[in-house]
């Protein structure tokens, strides 16, 4: 299971995303269920940015002592075309400007 995550990981972030986050639940071993967080770059959770930044899947799978599920979150990059990521600049996005002459 982990090196599977990690493989996803990997194939994500080489496709030219910001950050991605992987998260298994459920009854991995024995009868205690517990979750495993992978994460590797850079993710914004909160505000709007993390709406309109943020995509997600949720996929669950029967297992044979219960329920497992598998949530993948990928952080898409600032693209001002809009083809290759996001055209909105994120809220905390500074930008300085030259003073006039």
């Amino acid at each position: 299971m982990r090196r599977a995550a990690y493989g996803v990981i990997k194939f994500v972030m080489e496709n030219g995303a910001k950050g991605v986050e992987v998260v298994v639940a459920g009854k991995l071993r024995g009868q205690r269920a517990k979750a495993m967080k992978f994460r590797e770059g850079y993710m914004v959770k909160s505000g709007n940015s993390a709406r309109e930044y943020n995509d997600y899947a949720t996929r669950h799978i029967m297992m044979r002592q219960g329920i497992m599920g598998c949530r993948v979150k990928i952080m898409q990059p600032h693209d001002p075309t809009g083809e290759n990521g996001v055209k909105a600049k994120m809220a905390d996005i500074v930008e300085i400007l030259q003073p006039k002459e």
